[in-house]
């Protein structure tokens, strides 16, 4: 079988990742070309797409494979933390690609944990072990939203399961998580778990901890926030 190129891209809260990956026999042999691009400086996903070719120089490939920060199967996808809406039935036409999968960006991931060998992971805490080859394992990654995927290993095969666990409900343990859901539920009414466990929660957890203890909060970014700590 003849290697083919398509387009991938991974569309978050705060980012687009744009590249070139090249498939032989099923496989991802190469990826190209990888480019990172913030949503806000562009208007729409067409228009980041556009943006790309332009900065390859060159026609896109009329095949892609798009993970987007959001349930996928639905007319419109509607990302939380991303004002862009997009139309699976018409986006093929707006860039220019005759076959477009769609999957959710932690299904992905997941998907990317499945196919890696035991080097390209680092333990962070608990035993020093291989990830299970049977059962059970959470991928789980805190960005500017909160990404949740189960992924079940069983013999030589394996099954993904799309979840929207960053939408959960915040479950306070004690008095201090009292005070921050006291605190976020003001603000947000429902409080979901990527209010505290995400990228702009860094600044939720801060603004409800000084408020707790009667300090005044300095107005920071979660990157800020977290140079500071």
């Amino acid at each position: 079988m003849s290697a083919a190129e398509i387009v991938v891209a991974d569309i978050g809260g705060t980012h687009v990742r744009l590249a070139l990956a090249t498939l032989e026999g099923g496989q991802v042999i190469a990826v190209d070309h990888a480019v990172t691009m913030k949503v806000a400086d562009h208007a729409s996903l067409p228009a980041a797409w556009r943006h790309y070719g332009a900065m390859l120089g060159r026609p896109l490939p009329r095949a892609a494979a798009v993970a987007v920060a959001c349930p996928v199967g639905t007319a419109v996808l509607r990302l939380t933390n991303n004002p862009w809406i997009i139309r699976p039935a018409s986006i093929g036409a707006e860039l220019g690609v005759d076959i477009v999968t769609w999957c959710n960006d932690f299904v992905a991931v997941a998907h990317a944990v499945a196919q890696l060998s035991a080097e390209a992971f680092v333990p962070l805490c608990g035993p020093d072990l291989p990830l299970a080859k049977s059962g059970v394992i959470s991928v789980v990654g805190p960005g500017t939203g909160l990404g949740v995927a189960q992924l079940v290993r069983h013999a030589d095969a394996y099954t993904v399961i799309p979840t929207e666990g960053g939408h959960a409900d915040f479950a306070p343990l004690d008095a201090i998580d009292d005070a921050v859901l006291a605190r976020l539920r003001e603000r947000f009414g429902r409080v979901s778990v990527e209010r505290v466990v995400a990228g702009p929660g860094l600044v939720n957890l801060y603004t409800a901890l000084a408020a707790a203890e009667g300090r005044v909060a300095r107005d920071v970014d979660p990157p800020a926030l977290w140079a500071a700590a």
